[in-house]
C-alpha cells in the first residue's frame, strides 16, 4: 500500500448497541438461524442500529416481518433505554391489528440485548400472544435477517443521503425510507415486488388467512 501511495481508513468508535443482560436468561433460540416463514405475521425480527448526527449519535430501532421483508415497526431516539425498542414494537402491533391481523402464535426474534429482554418488552410480547425468541450473545449471525437490514438502510439512507444535522432531519428521512421500502422496493428475496404487494398477492390467494378488510375492494 506504502508503494502504491495508499492508505487505509480508521473506523470511527461506534457505540454499542447491543448490551448484553447481566443475569442469565432462559428463553430459547426458535429460530436457529432458519429466517423463513410461510406466511405474514409468523415470524418477526427486530434489532437496533446507529447513525452518526452532527449533534451526535442517534439509535433506530426496526421490526421486520420476515416472510415479506416488510418493516412492521421502527422508532428513532438519542437514548437507548427500553422504549426504543417497545417504541417499534408498539407500532408494528397496532399497524397489524388496525388493519385486522392477529399476531397471535407470532415469534418474536431478537439478540440479547438489555432492550429485548426487559420486563416490560417481555410482558407485552406475552399481552399480544408472541413468542419471544432470543439468540446467543455476541453473535449476528443469529440474528442474521435483522443484521442484513441495517446494512441495507445504512447503504440506502445513512450513507447515501448524509450527513445528518440531528435527530429531527433523520426521522423525517427514516419514515420516507420505509415507506419507500415498504411499498416501492424491489425484493430479490420475495420476487422482485415491494413487501406491500407481496403481502397483498398472498392474501388473495390464501384468503383463510387474510383479514376482513383485505378481501373488501378499495374505494
Amino acid at each position: 500500500m506504502e508503494a502504491a501511495g495508499l492508505c487505509g481508513i480508521t473506523r470511527a468508535k461506534s457505540p454499542r448497541t447491543t448490551i448484553p443482560v447481566a443475569t442469565s436468561d432462559e428463553r430459547p433460540d426458535l429460530v436457529e438461524r432458519a429466517f423463513t416463514a410461510t406466511e405474514p405475521n409468523q415470524l418477526w425480527v427486530a434489532d437496533i442500529t446507529y447513525v452518526r448526527t452532527a449533534a451526535g449519535w442517534v439509535y433506530a430501532a426496526f421490526v421486520i416481518d420476515v416472510s415479506s421483508r416488510r418493516v412492521v415497526g421502527w422508532q428513532v431516539s438519542k437514548s437507548l433505554r427500553t422504549d426504543l425498542a417497545l417504541d417499534a414494537l408498539e407500532m408494528g402491533l397496532w399497524a397489524r391489528r388496525h388493519r385486522g391481523h392477529s399476531v397471535d402464535g407470532l415469534v418474536h426474534h431478537s439478540d440479547r440485548g438489555v432492550q429485548y429482554v426487559a420486563v416490560r418488552y417481555t410482558q407485552r410480547l406475552a399481552e399480544a400472544g408472541a413468542l419471544a425468541s432470543v439468540g446467543s450473545t455476541g453473535d449476528s449471525y443469529d440474528n442474521a435477517l435483522a443484521e442484513a437490514f441495517n446494512s441495507l438502510f445504512k447503504a440506502e439512507l445513512v450513507r447515501n443521503k448524509g450527513p445528518w444535522k440531528g435527530i429531527e432531519d433523520l426521522e423525517i428521512a427514516v419514515a420516507e425510507y420505509v415507506d419507500w421500502f415498504n411499498h416501492r422496493r424491489l425484493h430479490g428475496e420475495i420476487g422482485l415486488v415491494p413487501p406491500s404487494e407481496f403481502e397483498d398477492d398472498f392474501y388473495q390467494h390464501n384468503p383463510a388467512s387474510a383479514p376482513v378488510d383485505a378481501l373488501v375492494p378499495s374505494l
